[in-house]
């Protein structure tokens, strides 16, 4: 097993990417590149090959998620990943899709 520290190279805090657990990343280049990369690096590019979350990388990579975020944040600053806040929610709720949700349930 290796140690998190010796992952990261020491580091504890990511490059400033912005990163929170639901951020949604994807790989912009192909891990067959990356033959030069740290297996970890790779590993997280095999894994970005569609759209997903730092949160489910971290389950993915069994690591932790500050260990997965300062990889992440290697990656984006070389310019293979990009990463992009989840999408807002609605500040309220639509009082029609409440009702419809309430009435279907009613019906029940």
């Amino acid at each position: 097993m290796v140690r998190p520290y010796t992952v990261t190279g020491g580091r504890t805090r990511p490059v400033d990417a912005g990163l929170d657990m639901i951020s949604i990343v994807v790989a912009l280049r192909e891990p067959a590149g990356a033959a030069a990369l740290e297996p970890e690096h790779a590993a997280i590019l095999r894994l970005c090959d569609r759209p997903v979350s730092v949160a489910e990388l971290s389950a993915l990579l069994d690591l932790p998620i500050t260990v997965v975020k300062v990889l992440l944040g290697d990656l984006i600053a070389a310019g293979d990943v990009l990463a992009r806040a989840p999408l807002p929610v609605s500040d309220k709720p639509q009082l029609d899709v409440l009702q419809a949700v309430l009435d279907g349930i009613r019906r029940l």
